[in-house]
């Protein structure tokens, strides 16, 4: 019995030639095509254990954190994991299908006299079935499966790109934050010295009560500017726990920043740089692997309309025993079989239908996708170049604006100046320093939003390698 179903693997296995050449029937190596590219780090959560926050955390350290930890990139993972699993299920029909039944029956009759008499029936077989040829469906099901494969690939591209941004951004968000603090402390330090020295010559006599409420005036507004933006701060620092992942009310400290300063912003013509977005975005290629994807599903619907011829076998075994006499019998076969659907209920023409309608949405989402990015990258060119001037200009407000304090200052202190100028030489010291903080964190937040409207965010604009 055991040769026959051999035989029937043996012969049956000789058809699967087109997979075992291909080599592509490899579940394992679709995983490892899963866990490739730019971010493969980020799939080994090792690399950024949850207690790493315990650390002063560097710009690295929170964006390794956000995309180890964040749900968003778990699910991104996942669902091309899944994928790469559904490529494996549609390659599958390049192998055979194997069924085993097994039937066993037990039956007593009783005559009129009391007589009985049992029987047992014993069946057993192997039926195998392999599919030869279906009009090009086999094969646009896997390709479909692959582009779609593909496009996961590339959408967990894009999310963790967008992950990594809003790790960056809210990084700088949060240092922008407490920067701010800082300088509404020392606007409040200097209102407070102003105070001092309103009440100085309101003893001496040089002074007037009115100095003395100006001055308390502008001590009480830096006060409320201080308390202002230590709320913002915290709520800066609760957002970056969150994107990393963690409860908002996780407490962390960043490592200290080197100070800054304006580079040459890359002088790239803005044709060139969306020429190589639309080279380089993630969300594009996933677009273009969905129109293939769309074609490939044409082509797999409309096969399901037509004939399909299958090699067919099955070896069998049955027993029967009844009044102590055993009988068995053997049967095998081996044929070709055609499936003709005739007729499906109008079911595979609206099928067709909503194939074609598909392509159509896939063709028009590329086109969607294509004029998006041009607009991205100008956006975010702009933006850059805008921050990087702001920044220089910031520079020089915050250099004039001391230097025009200090000498306010000190005339007010000597007797010679008015207390509506010395505030407002404070004032006007203090917002500077606000712009310079806001303005040197917004560039270099707008240097990784550029990267990643064009598609090249990656580790190692950060100094880590894959």
């Amino acid at each position: 019995m055991w040769r026959y179903y051999t035989r029937l693997i043996a012969i049956l296995s000789v058809f699967a030639w087109p997979l075992t050449a291909a080599g592509s029937y490899d579940l394992f190596a679709t995983e490892q095509y899963v866990a490739s590219g730019p971010f493969a780090r980020s799939s080994d959560a090792s690399i950024c254990p949850k207690d790493r926050i315990q650390n002063r955390l560097t710009l690295a350290d929170v964006v390794e954190l956000a995309l180890c930890n964040n749900p968003q990139t778990h699910a991104v993972w996942a669902n091309a994991r899944a994928q790469a699993a559904q490529m494996g299920a549609s390659m599958s029909s390049y192998l055979p299908t194997l069924t085993g039944p097994i039937s066993v029956s037990v039956s007593r009759n009783q005559a009129a006299g009391g007589l009985t008499n049992d029987s047992n029936q014993k069946n057993i077989s192997l039926n195998a079935s392999y599919l030869l040829y279906d009009f090009g469906g086999r094969e646009a099901n896997v390709e479909n499966a692959k582009q779609l494969l593909v496009a996961a690939n590339a959408t967990r591209d894009e999310t963790l790109q967008t992950t990594f941004l809003n790790a960056a951004q809210s990084y700088y968000a949060l240092l922008s934050a407490r920067a701010s603090v800082r300088s509404y402390q020392t606007a409040e330090t200097a209102a407070s010295k102003s105070l001092d020295a309103a009440q100085a010559r309101y003893r001496a006599g040089t002074g007037t009560p009115a100095d003395y409420l100006l001055a308390q005036t502008a001590l009480s507004q830096a006060a409320l500017n201080r308390i202002r933006a230590e709320g913002d701060a915290a709520n800066a620092q609760g957002t970056l726990a969150n994107v990393m992942g963690f409860d908002a009310s996780q407490p962390f400290e960043l490592a200290p920043v080197p100070e800054s300063s304006p580079d040459p912003v890359m002088e790239q013509g803005i044709g060139k740089l969306i020429a190589d977005a639309r080279q380089s975005r993630p969300d594009l290629a996933a677009a273009e692997a969905q129109i293939k994807a769309a074609e490939a599903r044409r082509v797999a619907t409309k096969s399901a309309g037509l004939p399909s011829i299958s090699l067919t076998g099955a070896v069998s075994r049955s027993d029967s025993q009844s009044a102590g006499i055993t009988n068995t019998n053997y049967g095998k076969s081996l044929g070709v079989s055609v499936s003709v659907p005739w007729f499906s209920g109008y079911r595979d023409t609206y099928q067709n239908r909503t194939a074609e309608a598909q392509l159509e949405g896939s063709v028009a989402e590329r086109d969607r996708v294509a004029n998006q990015i041009a607009l991205d990258v100008w956006k975010a060119y702009q933006a850059l170049l805008t921050n990087s001037q702001a920044l220089r200009a910031a520079d020089d407000l915050v250099a004039s604006a001391e230097q025009s304090e200090k000498t306010v200052l000190g005339r007010y202190k000597a007797g010679v100046g008015n207390i509506l100028d010395t505030l407002t030489a404070q004032s006007t010291l203090a917002s500077a320093h606000q712009q310079r903080v806001t303005a040197l964190y917004n560039f270099l937040a707008s240097k990784f939003a550029l990267a990643q409207s064009i598609g090249q965010l990656d580790l190692t604009m950060i100094g880590i390698k894959n």
